[in-house]
C-alpha cells in the first residue's frame, strides 16, 4: 500500500469519526431540547434564542395579557373605591370641624364680653385666649383636610392613566388574536388532519437510524390495501 493510499485511508477514518461525533452531539442536543420542551419547570432564558417555551398556560401570551388586564382592572377599581372612602372621611371631618368652629366662636363672643365686664377675673381672660388658640388650630386642621381632598383628586386623576394602559394592552391582544386567526386560516388545508393518510416523515439523506425501513413501508402498503 502506497503512502497516498495510507493518507487517504487516514483521512476517511477521521471524517467518519467527526461525522459520528457530530451525529452524537445532534442526538444529545435533540434529546436535551425535548426534555426542556416537555419539562414543567421550563423557564425562559434571555440569553437563549432556542428552543421556544412549551405552549402551556404559563407561556401563552394572550392568556397572560388577559390575566394582567383583568387583575389590573380589579385592583384599580378597589383602589378607586378606597380613594373615594378617604375623600368622604375628609369631607365628614371638615363638616365636624366647622361645627366645632362655630362653638368656639360662640365661646369667644361670650368670654370676650365677660372679660370686658370683669377685667379683674383672670379665668375669663385665660378661657378667652384658649378658645382663640383653638379657633386658630381648627383653621389649620381645615386647611389640611382640604389639601388632603385635593391630593385624593390628583390620585384619582392619575388612575385614569391605568385605564389607558389597560386599553393599550387590550388593543395588543386584539391584534395578536387577529394574527392568530389569520395564520390559522393561511395554513388551513381542505382535508382534516384526522382524515389524512400517513405521509412521509423521513426522506433519503436523513440520519440512517431515522429512515423508515422496508418492513414499515410494506406494512403501510398492506394497511392501505385493506382500506
Amino acid at each position: 500500500m502506497t503512502q497516498e493510499e495510507l493518507d487517504a485511508l487516514a483521512n476517511s477514518v477521521e471524517l467518519d469519526e467527526d461525522t459520528d461525533s457530530g451525529e452524537d452531539k445532534e442526538s444529545q442536543s435533540g434529546q436535551a431540547d425535548t426534555e426542556i420542551l416537555e419539562s414543567d419547570d421550563y423557564r425562559i432564558d434571555h440569553k437563549t434564542l432556542w428552543p421556544p417555551p412549551p405552549p402551556n398556560q404559563e407561556h401563552k401570551v394572550v392568556h397572560q395579557l388577559d390575566d394582567v388586564t383583568k387583575d389590573s382592572e380589579k385592583k384599580a377599581t378597589e383602589l378607586l373605591e378606597k380613594l373615594e372612602h378617604i375623600s368622604d372621611y375628609f369631607a365628614n371631618s371638615e363638616n365636624l370641624m366647622n361645627e366645632l368652629s362655630q362653638v368656639f366662636d360662640k365661646n369667644i363672643e361670650i368670654f370676650a364680653k365677660l372679660n370686658e365686664k370683669f377685667p379683674n377675673v383672670k379665668s375669663f381672660m385665660e378661657i378667652l385666649e384658649l378658645n382663640q388658640n383653638s379657633t386658630s388650630k381648627i383653621k389649620d386642621i381645615l386647611k389640611h383636610l382640604q389639601n388632603g381632598q385635593d391630593e385624593v383628586m390628583v390620585a384619582m386623576d392619575a388612575m385614569q392613566y391605568q385605564d389607558i394602559h389597560r386599553q393599550k394592552i387590550e388593543r395588543v391582544i386584539n391584534v395578536m388574536r387577529a394574527l392568530s386567526r389569520y395564520m390559522s386560516s393561511l395554513f388551513e388545508g381542505k382535508i382534516d388532519d384526522k382524515k389524512r393518510v400517513s405521509s412521509a416523515v423521513y426522506i433519503e439523506g436523513d440520519n440512517n437510524t431515522n429512515i423508515v425501513s422496508n418492513d414499515d413501508i410494506e406494512a403501510l402498503i398492506a394497511n392501505l390495501g385493506q382500506k
